[in-house]
């Protein structure tokens, strides 16, 4: 074993009494097998398929301090909440390092007031989690993070909808880091739709301190038959953090997924999406954008697994990186048998704006049934000198030809995005990024 994982080992062993003290039964009775599993395997290594374009095991080297007493760290949502959606209404919710942030929220930040639906459940995940769902996916993915997380997590979010419950308004939940020295969280978010259920839900990641933050996150999702989530993961962050983060969903006959990733700041990030069809007539659009520079690094990882036939999976991922940033970019779509009249794409496109700039990308199809339409496809290359040279016979300066091709490259994912205001938002926040206005990002405060 490598000191990278013997001092969690060690960790685990030395404090597993304190941390089973401020969490839950449901969540400390899948620790100890957890900890097995991390145990016998340890942290991957590049050789490991999944892994080859991230080195984890140098992610979790340093020693991190861990709040495993569940000390109070204050926080003034006045001071932390400054990602407000335009003419958005949304009901908002703060998750602070990995704990749920419980007080009362002051009424100017309460999304335009009103209740949720009668039996909508929001709230702490050690006071609600149901050991019927929970690691329930999580706990047969095989992967060392996310049993890592099982090991340490205290707490996090819980979302459940009951069946034919409609909620009209985005759940928003702002993720803060904050600490005053550097800090391990280890997150943990479980989403329960019943049957005909519908939910959209916006995740933003914002670290308010200038200190190193290692923050792993596991989510897992059930979408009951018939039931619709929308899914949204904003990472603006800053340069210090490493983001691991690991989403489970599993979807039952006729259900709609839609799960949108953008990283417009961060340090390291690594986002996992495992997505499972276990009923027919069901879809998902998975959708992503990377906008990187220094030596950022982004790396996505899909699995798309069609166990039932007649669903339909499209995928669309696209990265801009400049400097010396780094971007990788795996998918594999599985079809297993008797998964017939199996819909899927997946595509991956990806500008390099300098020639330090790396990008890796692996689209990959494994089929075992022969009644499919399935389809994969990668590009990675430079903006357009023929459109380039237009534009600028017409007046328009290098930089901003440049800024209005990689924002118009940019665009066509966001576009995807169902909620309008969020899509105008974004749109802004973009044009923002490639103008340099985000580079020093600390927290949101300059999103105001």
């Amino acid at each position: 074993m490598k000191e990278s994982e013997l001092q969690y080992i060690d960790l685990f062993e030395q404090t597993r009494q304190m941390i089973c003290e401020h969490s839950s039964k449901v969540m400390n009775d899948v620790r100890d097998e957890a900890f097995r599993r991390f145990k016998a395997q340890g942290f991957p290594s590049q050789k490991v398929e999944r892994y080859k374009y991230t080195n984890i095991q140098k992610l979790f080297a340093p020693d991190y301090g861990l709040n495993l007493n569940r000390l109070t760290i204050p926080v003034d949502p006045y001071q932390a909440f400054r990602c407000d959606v335009p003419n958005l209404s949304t009901s908002l919710y703060f998750v602070v390092n990995d704990a749920f942030f419980a007080q009362a929220l002051p009424t100017p930040l309460r999304g335009g007031g009103g209740a949720l639906p009668e039996g909508v459940i929001i709230g702490s995940l050690k006071e609600f989690a149901s050991a019927k769902y929970y690691n329930q996916l999580a706990g047969k993915a095989d992967d060392a993070v996310t049993d890592l997380n099982t090991m340490l997590a205290q707490d996090g979010l819980y979302v459940y909808v009951p069946k034919n419950v409609k909620v009209d308004r985005a759940v928003q939940v702002i993720n803060i880091l904050r600490s005053d020295v550097d800090l391990m969280v280890n997150r943990r978010v479980l989403i329960i739709l019943e049957a005909g259920a519908e939910l959209k839900m916006l995740f933003c990641d914002h670290a308010a301190d200038d200190k190193n933050f290692l923050a792993t996150q596991v989510i897992e999702a059930y979408v009951g038959e018939g039931a619709t989530l929308n899914l949204y993961c904003l990472e603006e962050t800053h340069n210090k953090n490493v983001r691991v983060s690991n989403v489970y969903i599993d979807q039952q006959r006729d259900s709609r997924v839609n799960h949108n990733v953008i990283t417009l700041h961060n340090g390291i990030t690594r986002n996992k999406l495992d997505l499972t069809f276990s009923g027919e007539g069901a879809e998902c659009q998975c959708y992503g954008c990377v906008i990187a520079d220094k030596q950022q690094h982004v790396d996505n990882n899909t699995l798309i697994v069609h166990k039932a036939p007649h669903c339909t999976s499209n995928e669309l991922y696209k990265y801009v990186l400049d400097d010396k940033a780094t971007g990788a970019f795996a998918g594999r779509v599985l079809v297993e048998p008797g998964a017939q009249k199996t819909t899927s794409q997946m595509t991956n496109q990806n500008l390099t704006a300098t020639k330090e700039a790396r990008m890796y990308t692996q689209p990959m199809l494994e089929i075992y049934a022969d009644d499919v339409k399935c389809a994969h496809g990668s590009t990675v290359g430079q903006l357009n000198d023929a459109a380039l040279f237009y534009m600028r016979q017409r007046g328009i300066s290098l930089n901003e030809a440049k800024l209005l091709l990689q924002n118009a490259f940019i665009n066509e994912v966001i576009d995807h995005i169902q909620l309008e205001p969020l899509r105008d938002r974004l749109h802004y926040l973009v044009e923002k990024r490639f103008r340099g206005e985000l580079n020093k990002c600390e927290g949101c405060k300059l999103c105001r």
